[in-house]
C-alpha cells in the first residue's frame, strides 16, 4: 500500500494572484455591506414583527467576521503565489 500524501492524488486548480486579490476585495466589500445592512435592518424593522426583524439583522451581522476572515485568507494566499 502506498503512503503518498493525498495532495498528490487530488489535483489543485490553478488560480491566479489577480483572481485571489479580486475575491479578497469582494469579500471585504461584502463584509462592510453586511454591517450596513444589519444596522439598517435593525432600525427599520416592522412594528408588527419586531422579533423577526431583529433576528434577520443579527443573522446578517453574523456574516461579517466570516467575510473578513475569508478576505484576509485570500489576500494572504495571493501574496504567497509567485508571478
Amino acid at each position: 500500500m502506498s503512503t503518498q500524501p493525498i495532495s498528490e492524488f487530488v489535483p489543485t486548480p490553478h488560480v491566479s494572484k489577480i483572481h485571489l486579490k479580486a475575491l479578497s476585495e469582494v469579500s471585504l466589500i461584502f463584509g462592510f455591506i453586511s454591517i450596513v445592512g444589519s444596522i439598517a435592518l435593525w432600525f427599520n424593522k416592522k412594528p408588527e414583527d419586531v422579533a423577526g426583524g431583529e433576528r434577520l439583522a443579527i443573522f446578517i451581522g453574523l456574516w461579517v467576521p466570516s467575510l473578513f476572515i475569508l478576505s484576509n485568507r485570500l489576500s494572504r494566499r495571493a501574496d504567497d503565489i509567485q508571478g
